[in-house]
């Protein structure tokens, strides 16, 4: 099989798997802790006044919800990224790039489980 099609062996896959799946525990328990963040700047900001005009706190408390949910929205596109490299990897694509269909080197997979593409790709010399 050439190295463009070489398929991750079952140990590589059984690494990936782990790293997979403790980035998806990180996320998860991240995700919900932005969420429950989010929250109390919402009930905070509904018990205060509303005009963030003429509020001091106003414009930090806009700041620090947009900044929350940010931060969320970024954690919750990264589940999304984690959710498809599971599948990649159920459906033998995993480990392929993307772009070119190279194999990505295992070592990036190690740093970055959920990557789709190779480093040439990534940083736009191909």
């Amino acid at each position: 099989m050439s190295d463009r099609h070489r398929v991750l062996s079952a140990s590589e896959q059984a690494t990936i798997r782990e790293l997979l799946d403790a980035d998806r525990q990180r996320t998860t328990a991240r995700v919900a802790i932005l969420g429950r963040d989010r929250e109390e700047i919402v009930t905070s900001s509904a018990l205060t006044a509303s005009d963030d005009e003429h509020d001091p706190e106003g414009t930090s408390t806009a700041f620090e919800r947009a900044h929350v949910q940010a931060l969320l929205d970024q954690a919750l596109s990264h589940l999304a990224e984690l959710d498809l490299a599971f599948e990649r990897l159920r459906d033998g694509s995993y480990g392929s790039c993307a772009r070119c269909g190279q194999r990505i080197a295992f070592e990036r997979l190690m740093i970055l489980p959920a990557t789709k593409t190779c480093v040439s790709c990534a940083s736009g010399r191909r």
